[in-house]
């Protein structure tokens, strides 16, 4: 029924350059390598199928099509031969190994400025040991912000806009030293005829007028953390006395978000074995009226009680087809939500150093701790054997930056046969580490994770297609 020419056009691409997969009501077949998708029918699904396997299993996918008429079942097979030949799916991977590095510039871009290694919450997931990240809490002082802010001029070559994230602990703690960088900032980046693009990430316990006025006038982005609805957040990110927090902060971020008319911002919660059904907590989010929001599975060693175990997967992966679903019918109701993992570009997409790297983390992306040292990203922090160098005797871990450089997608054998690879990037470097122990090899229930809202975040484009063709052209 296949014949040979079919066969080798797709028999070893099926499992590394396309996906097929079942989701809700469509079968979708997504190409790798140039992030088409296409909708399939229940012929072509079966054919695809049973192409898939060579050992037997192919045999009911064959089955399945019996029922229809040769000429119905030749009439798909001709639409496969012509999407093949006109090159829109089972394409190949354009890259050039030797290009990869060689794209892959050392060129600071931006900076996690870590202002404060002081913390107001308790939070039970915190990563950075409750805001000292393992060390001695302590505030950065101006003379190491100015030296930062330099230090990122100095390294972005050409680059024309300059990121820098205000992070802790808690940064607000530091309030009057980040008004001074953000004043210090805009002054050398406009002698260097730069400009700086400024993010602040909050718990936002003590956000008041006066801080919001500021980041207002200062047009900073901000990050505001808050877990989703009341018993959630309470449980997992409380105040050092063990007393919930969402009280005292809810009404202070919807405040802020208010101010800026619901713009320039992301409410920004961690979800884990306690709330399998993070669904809800989206969505309460969104009934509270915050439109722009990232709920991020929890970065945990595997054995903590709250990090996600083999057999919550299936819960998972529904979750976030359930949220998919329920994101579609709010946006056809004309009561939309931007949720952030369901933002993929498949027509532009990234360049090309961002999807064989993700963040950069390491090369071009790096943290500073208030005493100025410097770390691949705020996640290491805390690590001594991550520590790249600082900022008064700049990096000295040469090799250590060249392993990040080297830990992109084609250096990491999953990675390389992966349908996922050019949208994930390979995944956190923080998180293998943390469950794996290396960079090189990417944390299973991360990729698990990546995949199940991707697969989702496919078919949400694929339904707005069907639904809102005029805005797609």
């Amino acid at each position: 029924m296949v014949d040979f020419f079919l066969k080798k056009a797709v028999l070893g691409q099926m499992q590394t350059d396309i996906h097929v997969f079942a989701y809700e009501d469509l079968y979708i077949l997504f190409d790798v390598n140039s992030g088409s998708v296409h909708v399939l029918d229940e012929i072509m699904w079966n054919i695809l199928e049973a192409l898939k396997f060579s050992n037997g299993k192919e045999k009911r996918f064959w089955e399945q099509l019996k029922k229809y008429p040769d000429e119905v079942i030749n009439e798909a097979l001709d639409e496969l031969y012509f999407l093949v030949e006109e090159g829109t799916i089972f394409t190949t991977d354009t890259a050039i190994e030797k290009d990869i590095e060689r794209n892959l510039e050392n060129v600071i871009k931006s900076l996690c400025l870590h202002v404060s290694h002081h913390c107001n919450l308790a939070c039970s997931y915190c990563f950075a040991g409750k805001g000292s990240f393992g060390g001695k809490k302590n505030n950065m002082t101006l003379e190491v912000g100015k030296k930062a802010m330099d230090f990122l001029i100095d390294n972005s070559a050409n680059r024309p806009t300059c990121e820098v994230d205000f992070f802790g602990g808690e940064p607000l703690l530091n309030w009057d030293i980040v008004k001074k960088l953000v004043e210090y900032g805009k002054q050398k980046a406009a002698e260097k005829g730069k400009t700086f693009r400024f993010t602040l990430t909050t718990n936002g316990l003590i956000l008041d007028q006066e801080k919001e006025e500021f980041l207002n006038k200062e047009n900073i982005s901000v990050v505001l953390s808050i877990d989703g609805r009341k018993t959630i957040h309470d449980k997992m990110r409380p105040l050092p006395s063990g007393k919930g927090s969402y009280e005292l902060i809810a009404p202070k971020i919807k405040s802020f978000v208010n101010s800026r008319q619901g713009k320039n911002y992301y409410v920004r919660g961690t979800f884990t074995r306690n709330n399998l059904d993070f669904a809800d907590d989206v969505l309460f989010l969104a009934d509270e009226g915050f439109t722009e929001i990232s709920l991020e599975p929890v970065v945990a060693s595997s054995d903590e009680d709250f990090a996600f175990r083999e057999d919550n997967k299936d819960r998972l992966r529904y979750e976030y087809a359930r949220l998919a679903k329920k994101y579609l019918k709010r946006k056809l109701a004309g009561n939309p939500f931007n949720f952030f993992h369901y933002n993929v570009d498949l027509e532009n997409g990234p360049c090309l150093p961002k999807r064989l790297t993700g963040c950069g983390a390491g090369f071009q992306y790096l943290a500073v701790t208030p005493e100025g040292d410097l770390y691949p990203c705020h996640q290491f922090v805390g690590k001594e054997e991550y520590r790249l160098g600082d900022l008064f005797q700049g990096i000295i871990s040469k090799e250590l930056v060249k392993k990040f450089k080297k830990a992109h997608i084609y250096n990491k054998e999953e990675c390389k046969i992966c349908w996922a690879r050019f949208l994930c990037s390979g995944g956190c470097h923080a998180n293998a580490v943390c469950n794996n122990g290396s960079i090189e090899e990417p944390y299973q229930m991360g990729c698990f994770l990546q995949k199940a809202r991707l697969e989702a975040a496919i078919y949400i484009y694929v339904k707005e297609k069907i639904d809102y063709p005029a805005s797609f052209g």
